[in-house]
Parts: structure tokens; C-alpha cells; sequence
């Protein structure tokens, strides 16, 4: 294995977080996992509690990251609107929509028991 090429694909890696970073939805999932970080921090979560927001926190930032590279990938394969094309960013859109809708009941499990 290349060391170089291995150390550049962090670099890679990390330009592609920051590019992500600038999306507006993402930075929507940045605000609210930090109130959700905030809110543990002040409930108390137990070590498993926190092992759960911790990944629910991962798994919706990196399919964020994958719905932005989606839409990406098809404004560049079809720069002219095609109902197809639509239809995969509206797909890959939905299904960041439907993680972070369970995230949220998830969410109310974890930290409604412990304020009521």
C-alpha cells in the first residue's frame, strides 16, 4: 500500500466535509445535533443513551453527505431538468427525511422519560 496515496485520501475525505458543510440542509443537521448535545450534556443520558445519539448523529450526517453527492452526480450526468433525475434526488432527499423523522421519535424515547 501507497503511504502517500493513503494519507491523501484523508485530504480528500476532509475537503469533501467541509464542502458538505456549506450545504444549508447540513448545516440544519450541525444546529440540531448540537441542541441535541447540549440537551444530553444537561439530562444526564447514560453511556448507552449517548452510544445512540452519538450514531444517530453519524448515520444522519453521512446520509446527508450522500444525498449531496447524489445530487451532485445527477446534475452533472443530466444538467437538464428529467423527471428520472428528479426522481433520484427526491429519493435520496426522502430518505434523509425519513431517518431524521425516526431520529426525532428515537430522540423523544431517549429524553422524554427523563424530563416528565
Amino acid at each position: 500500500m501507497d503511504g502517500r496515496k493513503f494519507i491523501r485520501s484523508f485530504g480528500y475525505a476532509f475537503c469533501g466535509i467541509v464542502t458538505a458543510c456549506k450545504e444549508q440542509n447540513f448545516k440544519s443537521h450541525i444546529i440540531s445535533a448540537v441542541i441535541v448535545l447540549i440537551a444530553g450534556f444537561f439530562t444526564g443520558l447514560s453511556r448507552i443513551e449517548w452510544f445512540i445519539v452519538l450514531i444517530l448523529i453519524a448515520l444522519i450526517f453521512a446520509l446527508e453527505m450522500m444525498n449531496t453527492a447524489i445530487e451532485r452526480v445527477v446534475d452533472l450526468a443530466s444538467p437538464n431538468i428529467h423527471p428520472l433525475a428528479k426522481q433520484a434526488k427526491d429519493i435520496a432527499a426522502g430518505a434523509v427525511l425519513v431517518f431524521a423523522v425516526f431520529s426525532a421519535i428515537i430522540g423523544l424515547l431517549i429524553f422524554l422519560p427523563k424530563w416528565f
